[in-house]
């Protein structure tokens, strides 16, 4: 605070732009990196990036049942679920410090 209870623009103003090129960093190396889901024991994976952008999905050979499809389904949305949990976590790990540094929240991040 400058004299007179006035806040110092120029420091705001810098400890904002720190804060938005910390949430940039974070929001980059949250797409970099990738997480794991499973399902059925591991005879389903899912790879997500931190972003929640599915990469990868292993399926082995012995989860496939033609006449059992359904379980198939099923197991898929178990594991890219499993896996969209864990970039979730991730998010908040990165980026909440961030928006807690905001005020407390950055709208429609989590």
């Amino acid at each position: 605070m400058i004299p007179g209870g006035q806040p110092n623009m120029q420091a705001l103003l810098q400890q904002a732009q720190k804060m938005q090129q910390d949430l940039a960093a974070a929001q980059q190396e949250l797409a970099e990196t990738e997480v794991e889901g499973t399902a059925g024991g591991g005879l389903v994976k899912a790879t997500v990036s931190g972003a929640g952008e599915l990469r990868a999905l292993v399926i082995d050979p012995k989860a496939v049942d033609p006449e059992d499809t359904e379980t198939l389904a099923d197991l898929v949305v178990a594991a890219v679920h499993s896996a969209t949990d864990a970039a979730q976590e991730l998010q908040q790990s990165k980026l909440g410090p961030l928006a807690q540094g905001l005020g407390g929240g950055l709208p429609g991040l989590f």
